[in-house]
């Protein structure tokens, strides 16, 4: 499908306009400064580009001014219970306010926050799950179904809209594949505002990513979603680098190369899993809109490889460099790496 979205500002981003952002949380407690500014940093360099930081209680807004100082990302106050926090993170600098409307009490709570997100031009990220939704929702559609999700996001942007607050982000998430991409689906058809994309709660490294690159790469097949966020049981920077290749395996330019490898097979002559691991490692700093191949020998090499920017294929013992299809040397095994790299930083 494709969605005709209404633009959002995010300090020097819109939403809408084509690139899909990625984001993360600091994972480390409010109650360490030093910690949440360190890992804010990781983040940034790691290519997070939005970073949101859990507002728990008044102490925190301090943590604000010290990680705006340290990295140039837009940074979200993820704010539950208390709209007054929301307040006081506007008046601290904050970028973006995510709320969940259904926690923070009245009508009138809501309308504080969003009358003070208008007069500073911050926007505001809706956010529903399923442990969230309201009681009156949930008997209606008989539990957290897709529809009642769906109903909820919409009750709360409709909220915000009637008091002439229109920067809003929606976010749906369950920590079920199946209910999150089709309650996403839904909403898609019912509002034109930027949505931001997850599994919540999909668990480790392992069987997070798996969620999440199911979940949240069905909908961006579809067009649908402006910002994703991948949540892993794991060291954030490993958010940052599972939605970096969720988008490079949908076909989306990072500005990082893609790897191709393949999965060997009994005419491989070299021990190509440990190799393409330490090529994988190694293009984690480089920032190139390419694509590397690693394979196994050379009938997957120059061969079904050749539109690869830069490759190698296995021989006995040693292996093939290749450079858009065109062989270009053979080097020793123990070198192959180090070649690949030299001739990675020529492109």
């Amino acid at each position: 499908m494709s969605r005709n979205v209404t633009p959002v500002k995010l300090k020097n981003f819109t939403f809408g306009d084509g690139h899909i952002y990625i984001q993360s949380m600091l994972s480390v407690p409010s109650t360490d400064p030093e910690g949440n500014v360190r890992q804010a940093v990781q983040l940034e360099k790691a290519g997070c580009e939005i970073l949101r930081v859990a507002i728990p209680d008044h102490d925190a807004v301090s943590l604000i001014p010290k990680i705006k100082e340290a990295v140039s990302i837009p940074l979200v106050a993820d704010i539950h219970f208390d709209y007054r926090l929301a307040l006081e993170s506007l008046e601290a600098g904050i970028d973006k306010i995510r709320i969940n409307p259904g926690n923070i009490g009245s009508d009138d709570h809501v309308h504080a926050v969003a009358k003070a997100c208008a007069a500073k031009g911050v926007p505001i990220r809706i956010g529903v799950n399923s442990g969230s939704v309201e009681k009156e929702i949930l008997s209606r559609f008989g539990g957290p179904t897709p529809e009642a999700l769906c109903e909820s996001g919409l009750y709360h942007m409709r909220l915000l809209e009637k008091y002439d607050f229109d920067q809003i982000v929606i976010s749906l998430k369950s920590s079920s594949v199946p209910t999150m991409v089709a309650a996403y689906r839904l909403l898609a058809e019912r509002c034109s505002y930027p949505l931001h994309l997850g599994v919540t709660e999909a668990g480790t490294e392992r069987m997070g990513l798996i969620k999440s690159a199911a979940g949240i790469g069905s909908l961006l097949l579809d067009g649908i979603g402006e910002t994703i966020r991948v949540s892993l049981t794991a060291d954030p920077v490993r958010e940052v680098y599972a939605a970096r290749d969720i988008l490079k395996g949908l076909g989306y330019n990072t500005g990082t190369p893609k790897l191709v490898s393949c999965p060997t097979c009994g005419r491989t002559r070299i021990n190509l899993i440990p190799l393409v691991n330490e090529v994988e490692q190694r293009l984690q700093s480089v920032h190139k809109d390419i694509t590397v191949a690693c394979m196994g020998c050379v009938v997957n090499g120059p061969g079904e490889a050749r539109e690869a920017d830069i490759g190698v294929a296995g021989g006995k013992g040693c292996g093939v460099l290749f450079k858009k299809g065109e062989i270009l040397r053979t080097v020793p095994e123990d070198q192959i790496v180090e070649e690949l790299m030299k001739e990675i930083e020529k492109l």
